[in-house]
């Protein structure tokens, strides 16, 4: 499943895999589901998107200095996707990267997509500074291509029915995912 959004994005949000019976069933990722709800509404909130849901790839969603992927690009099992999946996917995300040229923040939806972005990072022949940076829900790390990567719980059920990830705490990632991209842009003259 391909990336979609704003092919002059200055903020790039990488989750997991497309939901069974979610992007995987409408042909968009985080579409037809409830992570998707949070994260369109999220956006939309923050001024990212037209409107705060998505049904399918035709309810004519637009994003606005936005684009949205994912590590894995088909629904993994039991939504856990082997190191091989992740291996045999990661171009399509290196790929993204390479043709979003004006991108300034990464939000990193969940463990796995922190790791599968630095993993493409590397993949692009860009630096990853050692050790790694660990996720942490809220985490900024400056890496050495000059993107800053923002650490985010996934939208799932299982975060947002338990409260790992409120709203607010949703918001706060991408307001500030908004202000260091304006700023980045400030500092670029773009």
């Amino acid at each position: 499943m391909p990336g979609f959004g704003d092919p002059a994005a200055r903020i790039l949000v990488v989750g997991l895999a497309p939901a069974a019976h979610g992007g995987n069933r409408t042909g968009r990722i985080f579409t037809g589901d409830e992570s998707g709800n949070w994260l369109y509404g999220a956006l939309h909130g923050a001024g990212m998107a037209n409107q705060a849901t998505s049904r399918d790839r035709d309810d004519g969603l637009r994003l606005y200095g936005v684009w949205v992927t994912a590590v894995v690009r088909c629904a993994p099992p039991a939504n856990r996707p082997t190191a091989a999946e992740l291996a045999a996917c990661r171009h399509w995300l290196v790929d993204e990267l390479r043709l979003l040229h004006r991108l300034a923040v990464v939000v990193a939806l969940g463990r796995i997509a922190h790791a599968g972005f630095l993993a493409a990072e590397t993949a692009r022949g860009q630096a990853v500074p050692a050790p790694r940076p660990a996720f942490a829900h809220g985490a900024e790390h400056r890496l050495p291509s000059g993107l800053v990567l923002l650490d985010c719980y996934h939208p799932s059920q299982q975060n947002t029915f338990t409260g790992r990830l409120t709203r607010p705490m949703l918001d706060a990632v991408l307001a500030r995912a908004r202000t260091l991209a304006a700023v980045s842009r400030e500092r670029s003259g773009c």
